[in-house]
C-alpha cells in the first residue's frame, strides 16, 4: 500500500489558501509597480514604509553602478510588505482581543480602567497627550535595552505611569508564544556552551508563567504586580520579553502599544464588555496566540453622564 502525506492531498481549505495567496501577491505586485513607476518618474517619496523601502533600495542599487543583483527583488519587497501587515496588524489585534477577554473576566479592573479613561478624556476623542495621564491603561514612555540577559531601563518623566493591565495581558497571553534564534558564533552562556549554527527556542509562555520567576501567583491575572514598574516586577531578570530583545527587538513595539492604548480607550469610553455564555477559554497558537473558538463577548453601551 502506498501512503501519501496529507499535505500533498488537495482540499477546499488548501485551494482557498492558494487563492488568497495569489490575490495577495497580485495586489502587492500592482501596488509596488505603481509606486516604483511614480518614484522613477520623479515623484517625491511618501511618508510610508513602502516608499521608504523602495527609495532605500533604489539608492543602494545606484551606489553599486545600477547592479540590480545588489538590491532587493520584487519578491523580497513583497515579503517585507507581508511582514509589515502581519507584524503590524496580527499582533496588535491579538493583544486587544485578549485584553477584552480578560477585562470581561475581571470586571473590577475593567471598571478601574474605564474610570481612568473617562477622567482623562470624558467623551473626547483620545489623543496622544492624554495617554501620558493614564496610569492603569498606559505604558511607560522610556527605552528598554536588552543586552545578553540583563535589563537596563531608562525612563522618561512618565516612568511611574507603567502599564498594569496591558503588561499583565502580554505576560499571560503574548501574541507570539515562542521566539526562535540561531547562534552565529560559538558562545558560552553560563554553564552552557552553544556552538555556531545551533538553533534555540525561547518559550515566552513558559518563562512568563514560571513561578520561580514570578511567584506562586504567576498564573493569576494581577496587573498590580507592574504598579511599581518593570524592573521591580521582574527583579531585574530577563523574565518579560513579549517584543523580543537586543538588536532584533520588535521595531514596531511603540506603535503597537500606541494603537492598543488608543483603541482600548475608545472602547471603554463607549462600552462595557462581558463574556458570552458561549465563550470557551482555549488559547491556541496559529500565527499569533488566538482564542481557538473565538472571542464571544457582549458589548453594552455605557452612559458617561458623570463626566
Amino acid at each position: 500500500m502506498v501512503m501519501f502525506t496529507c499535505r500533498f492531498l488537495p482540499s477546499p481549505l488548501k485551494r482557498r489558501i492558494k487563492e488568497i495567496s495569489r490575490d495577495i501577491r497580485a495586489s502587492l505586485s500592482d501596488m509596488i509597480e505603481k509606486r516604483e513607476k511614480a518614484l522613477k518618474g520623479g515623484e517625491a517619496p511618501k511618508d510610508n514604509l513602502l516608499d521608504t523601502l523602495l527609495e532605500s533600495n533604489r539608492k543602494e542599487i545606484e551606489e553599486h553602478g545600477k547592479n540590480k543583483k545588489v538590491g532587493m527583488t520584487i519578491e523580497d519587497v513583497m515579503d517585507e510588505c507581508k511582514l509589515f501587515y502581519v507584524a503590524g496588524q496580527e499582533t496588535t489585534a491579538s493583544l486587544l482581543v485578549w485584553t477584552m477577554i480578560v477585562l470581561s473576566m475581571y470586571p473590577d479592573w475593567q471598571a478601574r480602567a474605564r474610570e481612568e479613561v473617562l477622567k482623562v478624556y470624558s467623551n473626547r476623542k483620545p489623543d496622544f497627550d492624554g495617554l501620558h495621564h493614564l496610569k492603569i491603561v498606559s505604558f511607560y514612555h522610556g527605552t528598554l535595552f536588552f543586552n545578553t540577559f540583563t535589563y537596563n531601563y531608562m525612563f522618561s518623566i512618565f516612568s511611574q505611569q507603567t502599564t498594569m493591565i496591558f503588561y499583565e495581558v502580554l505576560r499571560l497571553y503574548p501574541p507570539i508564544v515562542v521566539f526562535h534564534r540561531q547562534v552565529h558564533k560559538d558562545v558560552k552562556l553560563g554553564n552552557l556552551s552553544l556552538p555556531a549554527g545551533v538553533k534555540i527556542a525561547l518559550p515566552l509562555v513558559m518563562v512568563h508563567n514560571d513561578c520561580k520567576l514570578w511567584g506562586d501567583d504567576a498564573k493569576e491575572f494581577k496587573p498590580e504586580r507592574f504598579s511599581a514598574g518593570l524592573l521591580k516586577a521582574t527583579n531585574g531578570k530577563a523574565s518579560f520579553f513579549p517584543f523580543g530583545g537586543g538588536p532584533r527587538i520588535c521595531l514596531g513595539q511603540n506603535f503597537t502599544l500606541l494603537e492598543a492604548k488608543v483603541t482600548l480607550s475608545m472602547i471603554l469610553q463607549r462600552f462595557s464588555v462581558e463574556l458570552s455564555p458561549t465563550y470557551v477559554h482555549a488559547p491556541c497558537s496559529v500565527i499569533s496566540l488566538q482564542p481557538q473558538y473565538g472571542a464571544h463577548v457582549i458589548l453594552r453601551k455605557v452612559e458617561n453622564k458623570k463626566y
